[in-house]
């Protein structure tokens, strides 16, 4: 089991007024480059398996029913029937009240439920309601809990409520992962992203999360790479490694590529596996499966060989 699936106790309340400030600028150019780089032929396709292999398949709308959440199920179990030695996806993410239905409907398959909680995602209810909300998903059979930090205690300097509630969830989970979400979109500044890795990983998150999803922008390289940048600094100082998973608006293959890129000339080779690296995305699954079956056969295959979901 990697050190992010370790159910590690929170330390003390960090002085953000002591982490680093973000050079904006360098931090645009720097993620701009990664955008650059070119992977050709075997080593496009290893990389295309792998950021298969670390796709968290969501669906999150209030129209979701059991019968969508079982299709895509049946989707993670069975990416594509002509394509050989494929990796499974990392996890199927739900609400919590269709925890029970994606468990039911994965079987014995060797792949994770994670369930958003916290009242997802406005954050915007009682603490002991986001506790309940978190504790109900695990005994539905959640592994794996994304929460939402309250924004708007954060944005307001009341970092000691931020902290605390992230380290009450991490209880309330037990053993199962904790990925904290947030929300870069509504932070403003890459300060603010450094800032809130920051807190939350002091206070045991095991993953820290760009967006829900729901707000633009979503995940964006320079907003991930200074996360990124976080993690490393903090794995320094702790020994502790932190997982990452950027998600919303990642739905091309040649983005993922670029994020593993930029993640490998970051953290390096510990962190270029599922139990350290997600993807948060819906449609992205099956734009790798056409940059597969193309460089398997030459062709792209049309999209309508792919489910929808």
């Amino acid at each position: 089991m990697s050190d992010a699936a370790l159910n590690v106790p929170p330390s003390r309340i960090p002085d953000l007024d002591l982490v680093p400030a973000v050079d904006e600028v360098g931090a645009n150019e720097r993620a701009a480059r990664f955008c650059k780089r070119s992977i050709k032929k075997e080593s496009k396709v290893e990389a295309l398996k792998l950021a298969l292999s670390m796709i968290d398949l969501t669906t999150l709308e209030g129209a979701d029913t059991p019968g969508k959440v079982r299709q895509l199920c049946q989707k993670a179990i069975h990416l594509h029937s002509t394509l050989e030695d494929l990796p499974h996806v990392a996890a199927i993410c739900v609400y919590p009240t269709m925890v029970g239905v994606a468990k039911q409907a994965l079987g014995s398959h060797d792949i994770n439920i994670a369930s958003v909680a916290t009242a997802f995602p406005s954050g915007m209810a009682p603490r002991e309601l986001k506790l309940e909300d978190t504790r109900m998903a695990v005994a539905a059979g959640a592994n794996e809990i994304d929460m939402v930090i309250s924004r708007g205690a954060f944005l307001r300097g009341d970092y000691g409520l931020v902290f605390d509630e992230i380290a009450a969830i991490k209880e309330a989970a037990g053993e199962a992962h904790l990925k904290v979400i947030l929300e870069t979109g509504e932070l403003g500044t890459l300060d603010r992203v450094r800032r809130a890795s920051v807190l939350a990983m002091h206070a045991g998150a095991d993953f820290i999360k760009t967006s829900t999803g729901k707000i633009q922008p979503a995940a964006t390289m320079p907003v991930t790479l200074v996360m990124l940048q976080a993690i490393r600094d903090y794995f320094y100082a702790t020994n502790r490694k932190v997982g990452m998973k950027p998600a919303g608006g990642i739905s091309k293959a040649k983005q993922a590529i670029q994020y593993l890129v930029m993640l490998h000339e970051t953290l390096g080779n510990d962190w270029m596996t599922r139990e350290l690296f997600r993807f948060g995305a819906s449609s992205l699954a099956n734009d790798v499966l056409m940059q597969l079956q193309k460089q398997k056969t030459g062709a792209y295959q049309s999209q309508d060989y792919f489910s929808k979901d």
